[in-house]
Parts: C-alpha cells; sequence; structure tokens
C-alpha cells in the first residue's frame, strides 16, 4: 500500500506517545495497525503489544483494530514461522490493551482498587506511573 507522507510519519514513529486524528475512511486504522506491526517486529528496539495501550472512541473500531492486528501478525507468522517475537505477540494479542478510553480507564480503577483490597495499603502508598506504557 502506498502511505501518504502524514501516514508514513506514523507508521515510523519511534519516540514517546502518539496520537492519530483524522476523518473517517481517511486510513487510521490501517496506518495504527502497520505502526503496531513495525514496533512489535522493530529488530533494533522491538515493544511488546503488553507495553502498548492503543485506545479507540468505539468498541467496534477497538474490536477491528485487535482483528487487523492479529491478522497481521499471523501473515508476518506465515513468512517467518519461528520468529519467537512473532510467535509472543500472537499469545499476546487476546491480552492487548486495545480498547475504549473508558474501558481503559475502568480496567486500571479496577486493578488498582484489586490491588488496595488484597495488599491493604492506602492509595497515598501507591506510586502511580504507566511509564513502562506506550500510549499509542
Amino acid at each position: 500500500m502506498k502511505w501518504t507522507s502524514d501516514q508514513q510519519k506514523v507508521i515510523d514513529h519511534k519516540e514517546g506517545n502518539l496520537l492519530v486524528a483524522a476523518a473517517a475512511g481517511s486510513g487510521k486504522t490501517a496506518v495504527l495497525v502497520q505502526h503496531v506491526i513495525n514496533r512489535i517486529t522493530d529488530k533494533e528496539d522491538p515493544v511488546s503489544l503488553d507495553e502498548m495501550v492503543i485506545m479507540t472512541f468505539t468498541d467496534a473500531a477497538a474490536q477491528e483494530m485487535r482483528e487487523r492486528i492479529k491478522l497481521a501478525i499471523e501473515a508476518r507468522l506465515q513468512l517467518n514461522p519461528h520468529d519467537p517475537g512473532l510467535i509472543r505477540e500472537a499469545g499476546n494479542i487476546q491480552n492487548a490493551n486495545i480498547s475504549t478510553i473508558d474501558s481503559f480507564c475502568k480496567k486500571l480503577i479496577t486493578e488498582i482498587m484489586q490491588l488496595l483490597i488484597w495488599t491493604r495499603v492506602s492509595v497515598s502508598e501507591i506510586p502511580v506511573s504507566l511509564s513502562c506504557l506506550k500510549v499509542m
């Protein structure tokens, strides 16, 4: 597929967080899928799906994103069936943080609450840091 210069910038982006905003039908999903595939297959600095947070506005868009990433990983696995990184990511796709903004926030709050209940610590004692996650 031939990408526009702006789309290619998104696909090639490696440093820091990334926000993609564009009109409906502009190819956002295809560009983000390619970006994710590039990041997880990067030979110098691969990023695992379990380190990414991918947010959309609708459940349908999140499901479509997950499915397209899954299909792209499977296509790469057909070419490289013994690639340990691709095998790992194929296993990570079901639990990848690909959701709506509100679903992600609900999951995060639920996990923090479970931590509080199980460890019996106060909120002020928990260092809240998501620096290990790369927001896409």
